[in-house]
């Protein structure tokens, strides 16, 4: 499991980014020491260069040792501080690439690798680079945004959805329409789709086209998600519409237990369909979606998955239950008072 470190300069007035490194963190990062977490542990980083190299470390063995690397030189000091440290943190001058490739096919497996970074896309290079990826990474910055988008690509595992049981109450044909398949640049699993809905507050987990029939190939990595119209998660913290999608885009997929993972949109098929609007209720609350009406566009249930077009009033599907209030361009706006029919 990869790593999370954050150093902060400066935190807000609510002090969201130590709450957030608290919560999903491994480790606080705060004038040259580390703080392990949960434990509370304290340990110092000790900077290496030309003048204090790792040769002369012997008796700092397993410390957490850093080193800036500018050029070939301080690339051969990485390799031989991944020797004798437990922890080597690692940033890069200019190229960002080549020098963690070079370091995690020298060092990997020596010690624990961590790279410096100050964003969350700068960390999903590092975690991927040379599909080994370093150990972790030690994000500076000041942003909870940064902290929060970097869990998603270091911690994905962490980042798990609150799903429930919502209970059918109809499911109507309704007229043709634009609908949108959501093709991926990943395969999904049984139990595995995206969330979508006709209200923020209120997502139906749609499955991917994983399953085999006589007259379809399954298409795992797909997502009939439904009308250009609908809802979907653009990130943990946002929504967007279907329609907006493009390949290239990020998208998140969502299995029965809340697990979530990143993909990106490989490419976006919209076309003119049969739908049909499934309605579904949990507590006072009645959620809605529409979907193409066909046999192959399946909701996920609490055991497995049922088509629309055979679903029936009391079955049970899963579905996530979003913030209340209103939304501005896809931001939550809790306070709103909004109102979706």
């Amino acid at each position: 499991m990869k790593e999370l470190w954050v150093e902060v300069e400066k935190d807000d007035e609510n002090g969201s980014v130590r709450r957030l490194v608290s919560q999903y963190g491994d480790a606080w990062v705060e004038n040259c020491e580390v703080t392990f977490l949960p434990s509370q542990k304290t340990e110092k980083i000790i900077p290496l260069s030309s003048d204090h190299p790792a040769k002369d470390l012997k008796e700092e063995k397993k410390s957490i040792l850093s080193v800036c690397i500018s050029d070939k030189s301080q690339e051969n000091l990485a390799v031989a501080a991944a020797k004798i440290a437990s922890y080597l943190i690692v940033s890069c001058a200019n190229w960002r690439i080549i020098p963690f490739e070079n370091l995690i096919a020298r060092a990997k497996g020596e010690c624990k690798l961590i790279a410096e970074v100050t964003s969350a896309e700068e960390a999903k290079i590092a975690v991927e680079t040379l599909e080994l990826g370093t150990d972790g990474v030690l994000l500076k910055t000041s942003s909870s945004e940064q902290v929060l988008r970097t869990v998603g690509i270091v911690k994905p595992e962490a980042l798990q959805l609150q799903m429930t049981v919502a209970k059918i109450v109809s499911a109507k044909p309704i007229s043709t329409g634009a609908r949108v398949c959501v093709d991926t640049c990943d395969l999904m699993t049984q139990g595995e789709g995206m969330l979508v809905g006709s209200q923020s507050a209120g997502l139906f987990l749609v499955e991917a086209e994983v399953h085999e029939n006589p007259y379809v190939a399954s298409r795992p990595f797909r997502v009939n998600a439904g009308s250009v119209s609908m809802y979907t998660l653009g990130n943990l913290q946002t929504t967007r519409y279907l329609q907006e999608f493009k390949a290239g885009d990020e998208a998140i997929i969502v299995s029965r237990e809340g697990k979530t993972r990143k993909t990106n949109v490989g490419r976006i098929k919209i076309e003119i369909r049969p739908l049909i609007l499934v309605e579904a209720q949990v507590g006072d609350k009645v959620l809605k979606v529409i979907l193409q009406n066909a046999e192959t566009i399946r909701l996920v249930t609490p055991q497995a998955s049922k088509s629309v077009t055979e679903l029936k009033p009391g079955d049970e599907v899963v579905v996530h239950m979003g913030t209340k209030g209103g939304r501005h361009f896809g931001v939550s706006v809790p306070d709103e008072t909004v109102i979706e029919k």
